[in-house]
């Protein structure tokens, strides 16, 4: 089936499926938050967008924004593996009624399923893994498997593909697709959500500094999974080397739990800082914002990832940063935007020395992130960007 992009009265109409296993934005994460984004926004590019996703955790929260978009959730019996339950036909005829499909992510049974009936209806789809070509972390038997199945064919015979940094690209040679065919379009932020809704006294003061009585002294932050693939222990290890170097500093996570805050905590008291290391759950909204503008500096440890969206969020807040090299980051690093440093502790542990010691040097860095973010990484420049490879996909 042929893409059709056409105007009336100046519009241009084109329906698209966005397909994520997880829209819930605890555990669905960045990949959750793009797909929440690229809807919102295209649909104020008059493209009619849908989204076809699991009944897991919290979707109201995101479906209660979006405005224009519609999304259709499914039964899922088994979580660990995200099995859904019996399909009916609706799903088919539901892809038959758009005009092209976009996947997200690459290691789950949905994707499957929505690619082979894609296939069968000769329907045109995207593939963006998100950094997920990449075999990393648990089930690797089960990911080779997958790959060997039905993996590969999916990513070979979508119709376009995306990436989310340039480093993402030779991902898919393994999937036979070449890095020249490969789009990419980034991660963004809006502005407007990064808005104090209360104003105040509430800008001015700390509400982490109150919740946590840290007395005034000074935290880096954490934002993001307490899971391994993020880093958070290499963190952990880096802030105890420093802590006599520092005496008042403290650190604080603030995201949710992945199965790794119990360790996180045990190794905080065995490190002798556990009074110093704090656990604030999933912070979102006005918290989150004021949580980033009071922070030294926000730090993304992670393993891998394919770009991490909190950098953008803090360089809209005007946060300092230090990532490492496993983030995608390399353009930021280049620019001035950050510290960049490799993913294990005693190399967190000298960027922290060097951010802490050059606080003039670190809010300079903040203030290029916050231009970069704003010229080149806002979510309604990246709608336009797909709206852009629709239009091509169809001429």
């Amino acid at each position: 089936m042929d893409i059709y992009i056409f105007s009336v009265s100046g519009s241009i109409v084109l329906r698209i499926l966005f397909v994520n296993h997880l829209l819930d934005p605890v555990s669905g994460g960045g990949t959750a938050e793009r797909t929440f984004q690229l809807a919102r926004f295209m649909t104020k590019e008059l493209v009619e967008c849908g989204i076809l996703t699991f009944d897991i955790g919290d979707v109201q929260a995101y479906e209660n924004k979006l405005s224009g978009a519609q999304v259709y959730k499914l039964p899922c019996v088994f979580t660990r593996y995200f099995i859904p339950g019996p399909l009916r036909r609706g799903v088919a005829r539901l892809i038959s009624e758009y005009d092209v499909v976009h996947l997200m992510g690459h290691w789950t049974l949905l994707n499957a399923i929505v690619a082979v009936i894609c296939l069968f209806q000769n329907k045109p789809y995207v593939v963006c893994p998100a950094g997920a070509l990449k075999s990393f972390g648990r089930s690797q038997w089960l990911k080779r498997i997958y790959d060997f199945v039905i993996g590969k064919r999916i990513v070979r015979s979508a119709s376009a593909w995306v990436a989310i940094t340039e480093d993402e690209k030779p991902d898919f040679v393994h999937y036979g697709v070449t890095p020249e065919s490969v789009v990419v379009i980034p991660n963004g932020v809006d502005p407007d959500d990064y808005e104090y809704q209360i104003l105040g006294e509430y800008e001015k003061q700390s509400t982490l500094d109150k919740r946590f009585s840290l007395n005034g002294h000074p935290y880096i932050l954490f934002l993001g999974r307490l899971d391994k693939i993020k880093g958070p222990d290499l963190l952990l290890e880096a802030f105890a080397a420093v802590t006599e170097t520092f005496p008042n500093l403290h650190l604080i996570f603030a995201g949710p739990d992945s199965g790794l805050m119990e360790t996180l905590k045990a190794d905080a008291l065995t490190m002798g800082v556990d009074n110093r290391v704090h656990f604030a759950g999933y912070v979102t909204g006005d918290n989150k914002i004021n949580a980033l503008r009071h922070a030294k500096c926000l730090v993304i440890p992670s393993r891998e990832e394919a770009m991490s969206i909190v950098v953008l969020e803090a360089g809209i807040c005007g946060t300092p940063v230090i990532f490492s090299d496993r983030c995608g980051l390399d353009e930021f690093a280049r620019n001035g935007a950050g510290i960049e440093i490799q993913a294990n502790a005693h190399s967190i542990g000298q960027a922290l020395i060097q951010a802490l010691t050059s606080p003039e040097r670190m809010r300079e860095s903040g203030k290029v992130l916050k231009e970069m973010v704003h010229k080149s990484f806002l979510w309604r420049t990246q709608a336009q960007r797909y709206r852009a490879l629709l239009k091509k996909m169809a001429d």
